[in-house]
C-alpha cells in the first residue's frame, strides 16, 4: 500500500458518502480545471471565483468546518477529513489550500468562544458558502500578543468601537467573518470579536503581493470606528487568550499536510520527466546520483507522511490526561514543513532547468514550499516549545493506553476545549517502546544516538549560561525535535505495515540528520569538555551503507512511478 495521494487511484474509502463525495468532486474540479488553468490564474494574480463557488455550491466548507449540533447530520469537526482535504488542496495548489487553512483559523476561536448565537451566525455563513479569516497578527508586532495595537473603546451603553489594523490576514478581502483579536482600552483585557469584511468601517488597505499563493489575498486592513455589539463579541479574557493559541494548534497543524500535497504533486512531476529525459543516449534516472536524489526524497517523503499521519492520531485522542499532542504539534508545523523544502531542494538537483519553466507545477511549488515553516509558522518559536517538554520526556515516563490509528469519522469536541500553560505538566511513555520487535540495521544506530544525547542531557547538561542563549537552545532542539519525529515515524511503520527496506532507510536518514546537528553543536557554540565528549560521539556516528537495499527502494517503489500520475492538461 502507498502512503502517498493519487488522485487518478483515489481509493481511500471514507465510511459516509457525504465525505466521500467532497473529495471525489474537489479531484474532478481540479482535473476539468487543468494545470494550465491553474497556472494562468496564478501568472495573472486572478481571484479563484470558480473555487469559491465550487465549495458554495457543494457546501464543503459548511461540512468539514461546523462541529455537531450546529449544522446538517453530516457535518462534523472531523480531524482526519480536515487534515486530508488539506493534503489533496495543496496537492493541486497552496493558493487553495491557503484559503482552506485560514478559513479554519478565522472560524477556530468562535468554536471555542462562549457566544452561542455567534456559533450559529457562522454555521449559516458557512451555510452559505463563506471563506473566514483570523486576524491576529499585526504589522510592527507579528503575533506578539503582548504588544497588540488593536482596540475595543466602551461607548458608556455596553457598545464599543474597534480601532487598529492587522497584517498578513488571508481572506481578508471577502471574509464573511473576520476573527479579530484585540484589547479593551479601559482595562487591557483580551478580546476576540467578530466583523465582517465588507463593512463600511472595515477598510481593506492592500493586498501584500508575495511570491507564492499569488492569486490568493493575502490582506492589510485597518477598523476605523467599527461599531461592536455584545452580539459580536467572541471571548473575553482568559478564553480570548486562550482561544489565540489554541487557534493556532488547529490551524497551523494543517501546514503539514499542506507540504505533504506539494511534495507529492512535484515528486511525480518529477520523477516522470527525469524518467523520460534523455541525456548522452540514456534516460537520466541511469546515473546514479540522480537515482540516490528520488531514492532519498522518497524516503523523507514517506516520513513526512508517517508522522503526520500519526500525529494526527495524537491530535485526535486529546484530552485534559492526554496533552501530548502540545509536542507533537509543532513539530508538525515546524519539522515536516522544512522537510518538505528539503525534498523539493532535492527534486530540483535531478530536474534542474524544468523545474523553473512556468507551465509545470513544479514551479509553483520551488516558489511555495519554502514559504510555508517561515510565514505561516515561525520555527524558531516552535523548538523554543518542543524543549520545554524535554525533561518529562527522558526522565519522568508514565504509563498511557495505546493509541490505535484514529480514522474513524467522529466530531473531535477536544479541539475547541483546549487550554494554554500546563506544559510541565504534560508526561509521555517510555519512548523505547515504538522500537520494541523491530531490529533494523539504521534504526538500531539511531537507537544507540538517542541514548547518547540522553546521557548528555543527564551528565552534560547546559550550563545556566548556555539555556540562555536562544541559538545554543535553538541547535540543541533541533536534536531532540529529530527524536521526537522518529518516534512517531517508528509508530506509524508499524501500524501501516511499511516495509523493512524504506523502514530502514528512513532512519538511514535520520542517523545522518542526527549526526549533522550534533556536529553543528559542536562546531558552533562553546562546549564543556564533558558535552564535546558527548557530541563527537554522536557526530561520528556512521550510519549503515546498504547499497542493494537503495536499489531495491530504486527499483520497487521509485522508479515505478514514472507516470504514475500527470494532472489534465
Amino acid at each position: 500500500m502507498s502512503l502517498l495521494l493519487n488522485p487518478k487511484k483515489y481509493d481511500h474509502q471514507w465510511p459516509d458518502k457525504k465525505t466521500q463525495d467532497i473529495f471525489l468532486k474537489t479531484i474532478e474540479f481540479f482535473e476539468r480545471k487543468g494545470l494550465k488553468s491553474i497556472k494562468e490564474d496564478d501568472q495573472a494574480l486572478r481571484w479563484y471565483d470558480d473555487f469559491v463557488r465550487f465549495i458554495k455550491e457543494n457546501e464543503i466548507f459548511a461540512t468539514l468546518l461546523t462541529p455537531s449540533g450546529y449544522g446538517d447530520p453530516d457535518s462534523r469537526f472531523d480531524l482526519s477529513r480536515v487534515s486530508l482535504y488539506n493534503e489533496i488542496l495543496g496537492f493541486y495548489g497552496q493558493q487553495y489550500q491557503y484559503a482552506y487553512q485560514v478559513s479554519i483559523l478565522g472560524v477556530g476561536p468562535v468554536w471555542m468562544g462562549d457566544n452561542e448565537g455567534l456559533k450559529h451566525k457562522l454555521a449559516r455563513l458557512l451555510k452559505e458558502g463563506g471563506l473566514f479569516a483570523f486576524g491576529l497578527s499585526e504589522k510592527e508586532h507579528g503575533a506578539d500578543l503582548y504588544s497588540n495595537e488593536m482596540k475595543l473603546y466602551p461607548q458608556g451603553d455596553g457598545t464599543y468601537r474597534a480601532n487598529g489594523s492587522k497584517y498578513y490576514i488571508g481572506n481578508g478581502n471577502v471574509a464573511s467573518l473576520v476573527s479579530v483579536h484585540g484589547r479593551y482600552a479601559d482595562t487591557n483585557e483580551h478580546v476576540f470579536f467578530a466583523v465582517d469584511s465588507q463593512h463600511r468601517n472595515y477598510k481593506l488597505v492592500k493586498k501584500i503581493n508575495t511570491p507564492g499563493v499569488r492569486n490568493a489575498f493575502v490582506a492589510e486592513f485597518e477598523l476605523i470606528e467599527y461599531p461592536i455589539t455584545k452580539e459580536d463579541i467572541i471571548s473575553s479574557g482568559q478564553l480570548a487568550w486562550d482561544s489565540s493559541l489554541c487557534t493556532v494548534n488547529i490551524g497551523k497543524f494543517q501546514l503539514g499536510f499542506d507540504s505533504i500535497g506539494i511534495c507529492t504533486h512535484a515528486f511525480y512531476e518529477a520523477i516522470t520527466h527525469a524518467s523520460n529525459r534523455i541525456l548522452y543516449g540514456k534516460p537520466v534516472t541511469n546515473f546514479p546520483h540522480i537515482r540516490t536524489f528520488f531514492v532519498e526524497s522518497f524516503t523523507r517523503l514517506n516520513a513526512m507522511k508517517l508522522f503526520a499521519l500519526r500525529s494526527l492520531d495524537y491530535f485526535r485522542a486529546a484530552s485534559n490526561e492526554d496533552r501530548r499532542y502540545l509536542l507533537f504539534n509543532p513539530i508538525q508545523k515546524m519539522k515536516v514543513t522544512r522537510e518538505g523544502v528539503r525534498v523539493i531542494d532535492m527534486l530540483l538537483d535531478a530536474i534542474t532547468a524544468k523545474g523553473f519553466e512556468q507551465d509545470t507545477y513544479f514551479e509553483a511549488a520551488v516558489r511555495e514550499i519554502g514559504m510555508i515553516p517561515r510565514l505561516e509558522g515561525t520555527v524558531h518559536v516552535n523548538i523554543n516549545l518542543v524543549v520545554k517538554f524535554l525533561q518529562n520526556y527522558f526522565f519522568n515516563p508514565v504509563e498511557y493506553p495505546y493509541i490505535p490509528k484514529r480514522d474513524e469519522p467522529g466530531n473531535d469536541e477536544y479541539v475547541f476545549k483546549q487550554y494554554t500553560g500546563g506544559l510541565a505538566k504534560v508526561r509521555f511513555p517510555d519512548y523505547r517502546l515504538a522500537y520494541e520487535g523491530v531490529n533494523l540495521p539504521n534504526v538500531n544506530i539511531f537507537r544507540e544516538q538517542i541514548e547518547l544525547f540522553k546521557d548528555l542531557m543527564s551528565n552534560a547538561s547546559p550550563t545556566p549560561e548556555q539555556s540562555k542563549r536562544v541559538d545554543y537552545m535553538l541547535a540543541l532542539g533541533e536534536m531532540f525535535t529529530l527524536i521526537v519525529y522518529a518516534q512517531l515515524i517508528m509508530e506509524n511503520c508499524k501500524i501501516y505495515n511499511i516495509d523493512d527496506d524504506l523502514t530502514d532507510h528512513i532512519f538511514y536518514c535520520l542517523v545522518r540528520d542526527f549526526s549533522g546537528y550534533a556536529l553543528n553543536q559542536l562546531t558552533n557554540f562553546e562546549n564543556s569538555p564533558e558535552q564535546k565528549k558527548y557530541l563527537q560521539k554522536i557526530a561520528l556516528t556512521e550510519p549503515d551503507i546498504n547499497p542493494a537495499r537503495e536499489m531495491r527502494l530504486w527499483k520497487d517503489q521509485v522508479s515505478v512511478l514514472d507516470g504514475a500520475y500527470k494532472m489534465n492538461p
